[in-house]
């Protein structure tokens, strides 16, 4: 199937720009979309117009989140100015107002339940979202060369935002955590053998450290069970185990616990800020473990607590 030199020419702009890939995806579906519902016309031809039928119609028709709405918004706001060189003025369709919600968390006992219903290395990734904040994206992008087990801290390269970050490595898990890289050792060792042996890295790192990608302390944590082909540089690479399959096995875990809870992978983290906060830690330090860049981001989780930073007690709940 041919590609369009339109598309590849924004696919370029994304990847000079550096965005993620899941980034990447995104923007191309909605320009695609975009293009689609105004009968493959060209975008240099269309303007805010367009632009308002369509977001009013993922609105009214398809009935997107304001979230989706806004990052469809995003792709086509990135497009008009890197491609078409147009900026979309007085529009009368701006960004949707998402809704402001308390996040929905698990009780220290629950997590708990819910992390000892999982096994193998999906147990240890849902130990280490809970034990660290971690969102599942960062746990499974964790290399060997991410923990100190001397000094029980994670290192969170380019997490959200593109932002390093350290955040806690629980005690209980260093033992499980030694025997997963004596594991990928052994897959990584295979792979040398049969003349790989390459990890997958941002293009901007291959480039800089080539082979040095063969070594054992650039490999996942939790590496893929498959070898496969890098989407930017073409090279026979090991990525990490896909975000579906922990989700499928949580999805189980959470059945067998009996959790009557909506419970996804984010509920971890939401899960880890609302119980340090609980054990008395200041809120400017889980700030600085989630990686949140301003502190009313952090100050969600106050609601989520029976009893907030005041002490407050339910009238029901007292003697006179």
């Amino acid at each position: 199937m041919s590609k369009s030199p339109f598309i590849e020419s924004i696919r370029n702009t994304i990847r000079t720009k550096r965005y993620s890939l899941r980034t990447e995806k995104a923007y191309l579906y909605w320009i695609r979309q975009f293009i689609i519902f105004h009968g493959k016309r060209h975008p240099k031809d269309m303007a805010e117009f367009e632009v308002e039928q369509f977001l009013t119609h993922l609105a009214v028709t398809k009935k997107v989140s304001p979230l989706t709405q806004n990052q469809a918004l995003c792709a086509l706001i990135f497009m008009f100015r890197h491609e078409v060189s147009k900026e979309l003025h007085n529009m009368q369709f701006q960004f949707a107002k998402t809704p402001k919600r308390i996040p929905q968390v698990l009780t220290h006992h629950e997590s708990l339940s819910v992390i000892h219903q999982l096994s193998g290395i999906h147990q240890l990734v849902a130990g280490l979202m809970y034990g660290g904040g971690l969102r599942v994206s960062e746990a499974l992008r964790l290399r060997i060369k991410d923990f100190d087990l001397e000094r029980n801290t994670v290192f969170v390269f380019r997490s959200k935002g593109q932002k390093d970050r350290m955040t806690l490595l629980p005690e209980n898990l260093k033992e499980d955590i030694a025997i997963q890289i004596e594991r990928v050792k052994d897959i990584h060792e295979q792979d040398l053998v049969d003349g790989f042996g390459m990890t997958s890295l941002p293009a901007s790192l291959i480039k800089k450290y080539g082979q040095a990608a063969k070594q054992l302390y650039w490999q996942y944590l939790f590496p893929s069970t498959t070898r496969c082909e890098h989407p930017y540089d073409g090279y026979t690479c090991r990525h990490h185990i896909h975000q579906t399959s922990f989700r499928k096995a949580l999805k189980k875990a959470v059945e067998r616990a009996n959790i009557p809870k909506r419970v996804t992978s984010h509920t971890f983290r939401h899960s880890f800020a609302t119980r340090m906060l609980e054990t008395g830690h200041d809120i400017r330090v889980v700030q600085e473990l989630l990686g949140h860049d301003d502190v009313k981001t952090t100050q969600i989780y106050t609601h989520v607590l029976g009893k907030n930073k005041f002490g407050a007690i339910s009238p029901m709940d007292t003697n006179r």
